[in-house]
């Protein structure tokens, strides 16, 4: 502080008397994330204190909050049943809320840095296992009313059975792709997550036709 508090000090604090020493000064400290300030008697200046985080890196913390999970695969035929060469495979993101499918917002504030950002599912890759990849949405459920119809918007026909695949059974995945758009500290972002994965296994076998 300039001029000291007191100032020729005689050795005692101006404010409570106390013997403060031959050395030292006053310094005025403010915290940085608005909290107040106030006056501190130190033997030695003080350490220069670190640059505050970018923006950006602020955005992350608020991206660690959100718990981001990979979805719930909704498939029908649901396993263990099994599914039919040639007959409509069903596709979708099953019970979708905001740690899974989105959009969920989230603030973080880093030494006075305050930065909000959100985030929602960009896209979901399906790998069906045979060499076949989609791109869908929320996808559409499956009740049994729609019988053998293909999906609308989320689905796959295999056309070939299962029985040579590890296990007897191809493995499905589902991967999620996210998008983080950030505001803060006037300045806007983009962050993209790193992919979630979730996978199951679906067997598939070859219709039967019997004839009498």
């Amino acid at each position: 502080m300039d001029p000291q508090p007191g100032g020729d000090r005689s050795g005692r604090d101006p404010f409570t008397g106390e013997d403060l020493g031959d050395e030292g000064a006053y310094y005025e400290c403010f915290a940085p994330d608005g909290g107040g300030a106030g006056t501190v008697w130190l033997d030695e200046p003080p350490a220069q204190a670190p640059p505050p985080p970018t923006p950006g890196e602020v955005a992350r913390q608020a991206v660690a909050q959100m718990n981001l999970a990979a979805i719930r695969i909704g498939i029908a035929p649901t396993p263990p049943a099994t599914a039919v060469v040639g007959v409509p495979v069903w596709l979708w993101v099953a019970d979708p809320d905001t740690t899974t499918f989105g959009p969920t917002t989230a603030s973080a504030t880093v030494r006075g840095v305050t930065v909000t950002a959100t985030a929602r599912v960009d896209q979901v890759r399906w790998g069906l296992g045979d060499g076949t990849t989609l791109s869908c949405g929320v996808g559409t459920p499956y009740v049994p009313e729609y019988g053998g119809a293909p999906s609308p918007d989320c689905g796959h026909i295999f056309t070939r059975e299962s029985g040579s695949e590890p296990g007897g059974a191809y493995t499905v995945t589902a991967t999620t792709t996210w998008v983080v758009e950030w505001a803060g500290a006037g300045q806007t972002g983009t962050i993209t997550v790193d992919p979630l994965v979730a996978q199951t296994r679906i067997v598939v076998a070859e219709g039967q036709v019997l004839v009498s």
